[in-house]
């Protein structure tokens, strides 16, 4: 019999059984598509060299006028600054405390590594950091050196706070440390993830008895950080609370501030949403505290409200002015509210205007060049959107992550049909959906979804949708933040104190100059038979297609020389519903619910030869070895009809 070309659909289906997949690709790992033939993904290398603190939410680069490319990195306890290979910490202090409030706040127990602070009316949360300096005398015999540094809170009560420290103290003592000290405290941190609560004050008032913990959960959302530049400088929010200002030094020796406290500062919002500019200059705030006029003070706040949109003023002569949030009749800031929903979610800057989407609608927002200066039109009153960062634009198109679907909006909604969408929405984690978020490989046509499965409370699962092909595919690896190449040649991910290059090399690159890692990566085919299934299949032999362009010559740990190669696995079967098994040509089960006809497969292999019999077989193509990259082409297989069913 001749030999027959095994030619498979690209992309991935999960939305059917593997049988009435036939035809098509059904599993993988760290596996794309390109002109329609799998190929291993790109692999990764650190970017930086100290590991920054938290969980980070947040990517942003920019590049400066005196060429710097620099990366904002938005933790749940921190907010960084990147340049080259070192991070530097802006983290905006929220108080200082000195003398006297500080004088001799410092007590010690002897034996242990924790050392009080009693400084009254202090406002940390456990977890907070905050710099010491000024301590002297040893305090318990704790070094000073141990003391006058970045500390982080281990407890707290109304005017106490523990940190740790290395050398336990030698005596118990109180009222120590000097009348010199300076204790320098961060905005509080936030949540990794969405975190449930049952403790007091949780629930509905009145629930059980006084001091009574809530018996539903109340859950307190993971922090977010949304990000863009203003010149050289840096404007950030924390989701929900404020907008800080850092500006740009090339020593990097400052810290963030808030907006509102630079000088001419008037009306700034707070408890803001997202901020972000728009194409025309205006720095917009999403869901924040409204504008009143009757208010006192620079700031005339009111109250927050859910669906508001403001913006600050940009002037005729000096362009944006992000300073100014007060409207006038002689400038251009002002505001607008929403009227379908209950909360804005997520908004995105377009090539033409701002998209704007509640619990329940997406909304255009575009700049008029009137005395109005912003319209704003409802798109569509029935779609969903999962989270803040599940949106990204790609190609002049828009797609996002709903909450039981995914959609795309060019000029108008679209549901975007999926093949894994039943794969996706069926093993999700709900409860963390404000950590899942979007991002973009340009280079090879992707839009990436990064979730949370059923049983995971952090990202560990990707799913692509490939735009120019109009195909699917998914993996897991655990990542926190993305952003796609641009002033940065490389795509750039977060994941545990370290920022990463993706598409960098072949292998999964580790911290600290450690040995790279091999990246496990394969593609498996859905069950195929012959005749539907009416004969069993002899497989003799199949002659492999696979190029290892881009493979390393030399493996990067042992200096050997390299011989690029995949494990290729057939497997039978006679029934959909039963395990893979091998059946020699006799009919004698060589191995039993595990698919074992495996042969390695490298650049010089002409033909390999197996014996397998069965009524389906699929195929499988992966690697697990440092150096490799591999690409599957057309190959054929040397099969025959061997009997009638029974």
């Amino acid at each position: 019999m001749p030999l027959s070309k095994l030619i498979f659909k690209p992309g991935v289906n999960r939305d059917q059984t593997n049988y009435a997949s036939e035809g098509g690709w059904y599993d993988t790992q760290w596996v794309r598509f390109r002109s329609g033939f799998p190929e291993k993904m790109g692999g990764w290398a650190p970017k930086n060299i100290g590991a920054y603190n938290g969980s980070a939410r947040s990517l942003f680069a920019w590049s400066t006028t005196d060429s710097n490319i620099l990366l904002g990195i938005g933790t749940d306890t921190k907010m960084y600054v990147g340049a080259g290979t070192n991070i530097y910490d802006i983290t905006p202090i929220r108080a200082t405390f000195t003398s006297p409030a500080t004088n001799n706040c410092i007590s010690t127990t002897s034996g242990s590594k924790t050392v009080v602070f009693t400084i009254s009316g202090y406002g940390g949360i456990t977890g907070d950091f905050v710099t010491i300096s000024g301590v002297t005398g040893n305090p318990g015999g704790v070094p000073n050196a141990e003391l006058n540094k970045e500390l982080q809170i281990t407890a707290i009560d109304t005017n106490n706070f523990s940190v740790t420290v290395t050398t336990a103290a030698t005596s118990t003592t109180s009222a120590q440390g000097g009348t010199a000290i300076t204790a320098a405290f961060q905005i509080n941190v936030g949540y990794t993830t969405s975190t449930a609560g049952y403790g007091w004050g949780t629930g509905t008032w009145s629930r059980g008895t006084w001091g009574s913990s809530s018996t539903s959960a109340v859950y307190y959302p993971a922090r977010l950080i949304f990000q863009d530049k203003f010149n050289n400088d840096l404007i950030f929010n924390i989701q929900g609370s404020y907008i800080y200002y850092w500006a740009y030094t090339s020593s990097f020796n400052t810290r963030a501030i808030l907006l509102s406290s630079i000088s001419g500062a008037i009306a700034v919002p707070q408890q803001v949403g997202k901020v972000l500019f728009a194409p025309s200059g205006h720095l917009l705030a999403f869901a924040c505290t409204n504008y009143d006029a009757s208010a006192s003070g620079p700031n005339y706040l009111g109250t927050y409200d859910p669906l508001l949109i403001r913006w600050a003023n940009v002037s005729a002569d000096i362009g944006p002015d992000p300073l100014n949030w007060q409207p006038t009749l002689t400038n251009t800031a002002g505001y607008l509210r929403l009227s379908v929903g209950s909360r804005i979610v997520a908004a995105i800057r377009t090539k033409q205007e701002i998209l704007v989407w509640t619990d329940v609608s997406l909304s255009s927002l575009q700049f008029l060049g009137t005395s109005e200066v912003f319209g704003i039109q409802e798109v569509s009153s029935a779609t969903t959107i999962f989270g803040s960062n599940t949106v990204i634009g790609a190609n002049n198109v828009v797609y996002w992550m709903g909450n039981d679907k995914f959609y795309t909006y060019s000029g108008r909604v679209d549901t975007l049909p999926c093949t894994l969408r039943q794969y996706v929405f069926n093993n999700i984690n709900r409860e963390q959906q404000g950590i899942f978020f979007a991002g973009q490989n340009a280079e090879f046509n992707e839009v990436i979804w990064f979730y949370c499965t059923k049983n995971s409370s952090d990202i560990d699962r990707y799913v692509i949708y490939n735009y120019a092909e109009n195909i699917w595919y998914f993996g897991d690896l655990e990542r926190t933040a993305w952003i796609d190449t641009g002033v940065i040649d490389y795509p750039v991910a977060a994941k545990d104190g370290y920022v990463y290059y993706h598409e960098y090399g072949v292998n999964d690159g580790q911290p600290n100059n450690a040995a790279p890692l091999p990246i496990p990566a394969y593609i498996q085919s859905a069950d195929i038979d012959i005749e539907d299934g009416d004969k069993y299949l002899l497989i003799r032999r199949i002659i492999p297609d696979v190029n290892f362009n881009k493979s390393e010559t030399t493996n990067p740990v042992t200096g050997a020389t390299i011989v690029p190669q995949v494990t290729m696995t057939v497997g039978v079967r006679n029934f959909p519903g039963a395990a893979s098994s091998t059946t020699n040509a006799e009919g004698q089960t060589t191995a039993k619910d595990i698919v074992t006809s495996t042969a390695t497969i490298d650049q010089y292999t002409n033909q390999v030869f197996i014996r397998a019999r069965g009524r389906q077989m699929n195929f499988k193509i992966s690697s697990n070895d440092v150096g490799t990259q591999w690409q599957l082409g057309m190959p054929r297989v040397d099969a025959r009809p061997d009997g009638l069913r029974s």
